[in-house]
Order: structure tokens, then C-alpha cells, then sequence
């Protein structure tokens, strides 16, 4: 942090304690570095509040004692009902938030009236690059202009007060390879930083610096390192192309920053969590084996120029999706009678990190979760020392964690009260093997591995074992100890991202659809909210004119809730901006009902078509359409679809005649034998709804009951 900044923030600070928080006022256009580093808190500045990214409200107005009083303030229903995963950044009582296809919504905070939006019209055939649905995690705000991401790729400045464009510019290549923008820009002395996604289709990685005032580029950092024919970019390419082996540059590499980008303030340094590989497996990306720099890796740049500092990598040679991109937390903490400067970090892979963040050492590893890849971390060498099946050699093996990892996008929250770290844990597993010939195809799914599970005989088992063996849970953890403190098990996982505050509480969304909030030391819930649909996003809070809100967006989706297959009751409602305050008695609508058409019959009883119409349907149609053809509704559930769907089949998906609905066709990669055997395949799953549909109720419950134990005692067995 420059001297400017430094006594910029000092002063700012000095002069709320004076006249107090009321008095204290920012506008978008006063909103630069120092007053993010200070964050007064009546705002919510930046993605994680200010840079540490502690999400710690010194709010106490809403406590422990009259939490009971909190109700529905107003509510902002979107145009759509998607998974919403934005962090809402509030200043001068204004609230900028986003939604599905990166729109920006800027709110009155006090009553949720609109005030502008602004639809970067994404193309809806583009969603098909988008591994974990249409999805924005927020805005930046600074000197008067709110920065966006856009699925598409483009990197967009529009006037705060106005919401029109500014500037515009394409922040990766989409022409050339298949980039994603999902994740919140940062800014920082005068630089806004993006990162991107795409590893699981095939890109290379970097996070991007641009001007804030102009949208020139700055500097550019790849993540990994591209063809050595071409020559490196720099020595840290240099040095990570040592160790790697093959042709990784034919199928990117991986490693995109599509994430967590955290500015250090304190020492003038930019943190990135680096992505997974692409394609997955290691085996296939790097034959010959090697760490793969940076992947899976937190890596520390010069703010102003991009230039490498150094790099922890968490996950040497990652194989399992074990990215760092989750939620990097700044902090101070006594190790060994000395004041460090720390990252907290809890990645995918189910160890919770201090790493000392002027250096990168690692400081302590200890498990927050189940894991079987790896007993312990090596302190001498700072490295992993991972099991016998971790890298199933032998065949078809169940790790854990999952590719969904122990902890994935969803953010932590750290209250000083306590000293506790709040993680959004998940407990899974997943089956891990090698494919046959590979082979790797332009914008389509290279993960090296199947997707695909072992297959279930009844669709009430398949519901079951997904909550049975993937659970999660609202964690406290002690990162002096590391140990858990306490933990609040939840009854389905993906569940929303955290905020705590000052008044002695955690508030979390759940996938079961409440918002509840829970007593910071003990777990114990304290209050509820039926929020009508399942939750992923992270609250905040702020004040105005003396009254504390927190707001939370609702909405379900996100890439386990596509994939995962749980069956909702009704129809999805709109994706919402809720926001809530002491004595409020607000109340939601009822959600719509669920339309369900009787299918046609089946297409065949050839178990080989059906086999090959599972494998294809998981390789090309799961990631949006949900294991078992089982949907979450948002996108349509293609058990309960009519006729002329089926009737126009090929039409739909070989030639893509809905493509501008988002539902492209997949005529190159597949011919009309594999299209018959994947409609066989689909309509085999809802002719065998149907008919649970038709079963006595009295029978679905035995089966339930049945099934319940016996995913219980496989969940406990694994």
C-alpha cells in the first residue's frame, strides 16, 4: 500500500470515529482504494467487504437477543429463476447487485425500487460455455463507475449514477477458445482485475489487469504455460513449463483464475487462486507426470505490473478438479509467539491452509473435511502425501472430496468475536477412473475422466444417495487450533455462502431454501426464513438512516445444482433480492406449480442403446439437464416435457433450431444413431417416473424408508 493510500485510509478512518457512522457518507464517485481498505461500515464496498475479505459486519443493531424480531424488508423479483450467486455492493444507499446472463441491477437499498438495469445481452447459445450455469458473483464499484464480467467474456464500466456504458472491452478471446466471465471484478489502485473460466472445455488461464478510467490493458498473467515453440511470456512461465510434459498446450492446460483475486493493501500485493487442469486427469494433460505449475495453486503478482512474487501450490499434479480458486481470506495471527500476516484458504481438496502471505510458506494443513486422497502434509517439504487409490491406478475408485470439493465458490466469513472461520462445507465423494482414447473435442465437456456414476435402479434411491452422500454444513473453525469449533449440519449441500457480524451472528442460505441466522459461538439457530427456493449467494450488511439490513439473493442452480438431480416439489419462482430488518413483517408468494406431461413411450428396451444413450446423455446433456434426466426446473426437465418436443427431437438437438433460446444443437459431435439412443435413454427415465408417479403413496413411502437406510449405511461405509 503506497503512502497516499495509507494515510488516505487513516484519515477516512479517524474521521468516522469523530462524527460518527451516521454522519458518514461515501458516493460511488468517492469510492477508491483507501475507502475500500477502510470500508466504513454502514457500506458493503467490495465483493468480500473491504481487502481482507473477512465479510465481518461491525453491525450490532440486529443480535443475538432480537434477532426473533427480523422480517422480510422488500423484495426485487429478477426476470428470471436461475441460480444467483452475487455479492450485493451497497454504498449511499444504493445497492448494485447481478444476475442471471450478467445483468446489473442498481436497487434503492432502503426499498428495493429500481432505479436502472442494464443487459449486456449475453448470446443465450454461449450458455452451452458455461460449465455452472448463467451465473454472475457481482459488481465492482470505484470513482463513480460499477465494473461487470459478462458471461461472454467482456470486461464492461457503466456510470453509477446511470447505469450507461463507459467502456467496453473483450477480456479473453472467444472466437479462438471457449472463455467464460462468471466470477466479480476487483479493483485497486486504479486497475480492475479479471480472471476467466473454461478449463473444463479446453482454454489456458491468466488474470488481466485493466484501466479502470479507459479499459486499456495493463498487463496480462497466464496461469500456465502455453506451446514452448512460441516462447514464454516470462521466467514464470519458463520455470512452470519444467514441469510439465506431452502436448499439454493442445488442450490448454487449465488453470483459470474464475474466482477469488484478493488485494493486499497492507503489503501491496495481489493474490490469485488458481484453477483446475484441463482435462482433468493428469494422466492425460501430462503423460510423463510433473507438478503442472500453477495449477491448484495460490500465486502472489505485483499489483501494478503483473510480475510473478511467488506461489504456494496446494495440489501438486491435480487430477480430481481440486482447484484454489475458493475464497481466499486475509489475516494476522500469532504463530509459533509471532504476528504473521496469513491467508486462511480452504480449498477444494479438504485441507484448511494458513499460508504467511509475504513468502507463500506454509505456515499449517490440517483437514476441515473427509478426505481419502491424502493423510497429511509433509511440513518439511510443504507437500502432500497422498494415499494408494488417490490416483486410481487399478481402476474405478471413490475419492473424496468430489470434483464439488469440501468447499467450493461459496465464501467463508471470519468473526474476531470468536477467532472462528465460517465455511460452507460439503462432505462427498465421487467416482474417479480413467477414460478410453481420448478425445478431445473444441467446446464440448475434456475431462479425461467419465462423468457418469455407477447407475441406480430406482429414482428414489438416486435421490437419496445424492443427500445421503453428499451432505453439508454450516462449519465453525478455529485456525489457531485448527480444529472445528462446532458444526451445523445441513440436510442438503451447495448451500449459500456466509456473513458474520458484530451482533454475534452467522447468517447463511441454505440449498433447502431458508436463510437462517445462528449464534457465532455456539451453532445454536436462532432464526429462520422460508425463502421459497433453494440458496447459494452470501449476505451482507449495511445501515441507512439508522436501521440495519442484511440482503441475500435467492435463487437455485449453479453447477451441482444443475447436475445434481434434485427433484423440487414446484416450479422454480423468480430468482430474488430479499432483504430483511428488525419488526419487518413481509411476506413471499407462493411458487408456482410444477407442469408435468405425460411422455411418450419408450423408444426401445435394447439395454445397449440404453447403455450407450446413459454414457452419451452424461457426456453431452447432464451438466445442465441433471443426473438421471432428473432437472431442478430452471432448465427444463426433460422427463415432463410435451410431445412436440419429442416429435422435433433431432430438429432440437442435432441441427440447434432453439439455439438462440440457449439450447444449442450438438449435430457435430453427434450422428442420428447416437441422437435415437440418448431420446431412448431420456424417454426411459420418464415413462419409469411415470409410473413411480402412479405407484400407491403408501408403496413410495416403504420404498423411501428402505432406500433411506440403505443410502445411510453406503454414505457411512464411504
Amino acid at each position: 500500500m503506497t503512502d497516499r493510500y495509507r494515510w488516505a485510509a487513516l484519515l477516512l478512518t479517524f474521521a468516522s470515529m469523530v462524527v460518527g457512522s451516521s454522519a458518514f457518507a461515501l458516493t460511488a464517485k468517492e469510492v477508491g482504494t483507501a475507502e475500500i481498505a477502510s470500508n466504513p461500515d454502514e457500506n458493503w464496498l467490495s465483493y468480500g467487504k473491504d481487502y481482507r475479505e473477512q465479510r465481518y459486519s461491525e453491525l450490532a443493531q440486529i443480535n443475538r437477543d432480537n434477532v426473533s424480531d427480523l422480517g422480510l424488508a422488500w423484495s426485487f423479483d429478477t426476470e428470471y429463476n436461475r441460480g444467483l450467486e452475487a455479492t450485493p455492493i451497497t454504498v449511499d444507499g444504493v445497492m448494485y447487485v447481478t444476475g442471471n446472463w450478467s445483468v446489473v441491477y442498481a436497487l434503492d437499498a432502503r426499498s428495493g425500487e429500481l432505479l436502472w438495469k442494464y443487459d449486456p445481452k449475453v448470446p443465450r447459445e454461449w450458455a452451452k460455455m458455461a460449465c455452472c450455469d448463467v451465473v454472475n458473483r457481482g459488481v465492482a464499484v470505484y470513482e463513480g463507475k460499477v465494473f461487470v464480467g459478462s458471461l461472454d467474456a467482456r470486461l464492461i464500466a457503466l456510470d453509477a449514477a446511470s447505469g450507461e456504458v463507459i467502456w467496453e472491452v473483450q477480456s479473453a478471446d472467444i472466437k479462438a477458445y471457449p472463455y467464460t466471465v462468471t466470477g466479480a471484478p476487483r479493483v485497486a489502485k486504479g486497475l480492475v482485475f479479471i480472471g476467466n473460466g473454461g478449463a473444463e472445455y479446453g482454454v489456458r488461464g491468466f488474470v488481466s489487469a485493466f484501466d479502470a478510467d479507459t479499459g486499456e490493458l495493463r498487463w496480462r498473467f497466464y496461469t500456465v504455460p502455453g506451446n514452448p515453440a512460441d516462447g514464454f511470456e516470462n521466467d514464470a512461465m519458463r520455470k512452470a513449463a519444467e514441469s510439465w510434459t506431452g502436448k499439454w498446450w493442445e488442450y490448454g492446460g487449465g488453470g483459470t483464475v474464475w474466482d477469488s483475486i484478493v488485494y493486499d493493501d497492507e503489503l501491496d500485493q495481489l493474490y490469485i487462486g488458481v484453477g483446475n487442469g484441463s482435462p482433468w486427469n493428469h494422466r492425460v494433460r501430462s503423460p510423463e507426470g510433473g507438478d503442472n505449475l500453477y495449477l491448484s495453486s495460490i500465486v502472489a503478482l505485483d499489483p501494478d505490473s503483473g510480475e510473478y512474487l511467488w506461489h504456494y501450490q496446494e495440489t501438486p499434479a491435480e487430477t480430481w478438479d481440486y482447484t484454489a480458486t475458493q475464497h481466499i481470506m486475509l489475516a494476522d495471527m500469532e504463530v509459533d509467539g509471532a504476528t504473521r500476516k496469513v491467508i486462511w484458504h480452504a480449498p477444494k481438496n479438504g485441507f484448511f491452509f494458513v499460508i504467511d502471505r509475504e513468502n507463500g510458506q506454509l505456515l499449517s494443513a490440517e483437514p476441515y473435511a473427509d478426505v481419502n486422497w491424502a493423510t497429511h502434509y509433509d511440513m518439511a517439504t510443504g507437500r502432500p502425501v497422498e494415499t494408494d487409490i488417490a490416483r486410481y491406478p487399478d481402476g474405478p475408485e471413490l475419492i473424496r472430496p468430489s470434483s464439488m470439493g469440501a468447499h467450493n465458490w461459496q465464501p467463508m466469513a471470519y468473526s474476531p468475536e470468536t477467532g472462528y472461520v465460517y465455511i460452507p462445507a460439503i462432505s462427498s465423494l465421487f467416482q474417479y477412473e480413467d477414460v478410453q482414447d481420448y478425445l478431445h473435442r473444441w467446446g464440448q465437456w475434456n475431462l479425461g475422466i467419465p462423468l457418469q456414476q455407477p447407475p441406480l435402479p430406482d429414482p428414489i434411491l438416486a435421490q437419496l444417495m445424492t443427500t445421503k452422500m453428499t451432505r453439508g454444513s454450516l462449519l465453525a473453525w478455529d485456525p489457531k487450533t485448527q480444529s472445528a469449533a462446532w458444526e451445523l449440519p445441513h440436510k442438503l449441500t451447495w448451500n449459500g455462502g456466509l456473513l458474520a457480524t458484530a451482533g454475534g451472528l452467522v447468517f447463511q442460505g441454505t440449498a433447502e431454501g431458508e436463510v437462517i441466522a445462528v449464534d457465532a459461538k455456539t451453532g445454536d439457530k436462532l432464526w429462520t426464513f422460508d425463502a421459497k427456493t433453494g440458496v447459494m449467494a452470501p449476505p451482507v450488511s449495511y445501515q441507512i438512516d439508522g436501521e440495519q439490513y442484511v440482503t441475500i439473493l435467492v435463487g437455485w442452480g449453479g453447477a451441482f445444482g444443475l447436475i445434481a438431480g434434485l427433484e423440487r416439489e414446484h416450479a422454480p419462482p423468480p430468482s430474488r433480492v430479499l432483504t430483511f430488518k428488525l419488526g419487518a413483517s413481509g411476506a413471499l408468494p407462493d411458487n408456482p406449480e410444477k407442469q408435468l406431461h405425460e411422455p411418450p413411450p419408450r423408444l426401445t428396451e435394447d439395454e445397449a442403446v440404453l447403455n450407450e444413450g446413459r454414457e452419451l446423455y452424461y457426456a453431452y446433456c447432464s451438466a445442465c439437464h441433471g443426473t438421471e434426466v432428473i432437472s431442478n426446473g430452471a432448465i427444463p426437465d426433460l422427463r415432463h416435457l410435451p410431445r412436440a418436443f419429442h416429435d422435433n427431437f433431432n430438429a432440437i438437438v442435432l441441427d440447434g433450431v432453439m439455439s438462440k433460446l440457449g439450447m444449442v444443437g450438438f449435430g457435430d459431435v453427434l450422428n442420428e444413431e447416437q441422437a435415437y439412443a440418448v431420446h431412448a435413454y431420456i424417454l426411459e427415465q420418464a415413462n419409469i417416473n411415470k409410473e413411480l408417479r402412479e405407484q400407491p403413496q403408501w408403496w413410495r413411502d416403504i420404498k423411501a424408508w428402505f432406500f433411506s437406510g440403505l443410502a445411510w449405511l453406503v454414505g457411512l461405509l464411504t
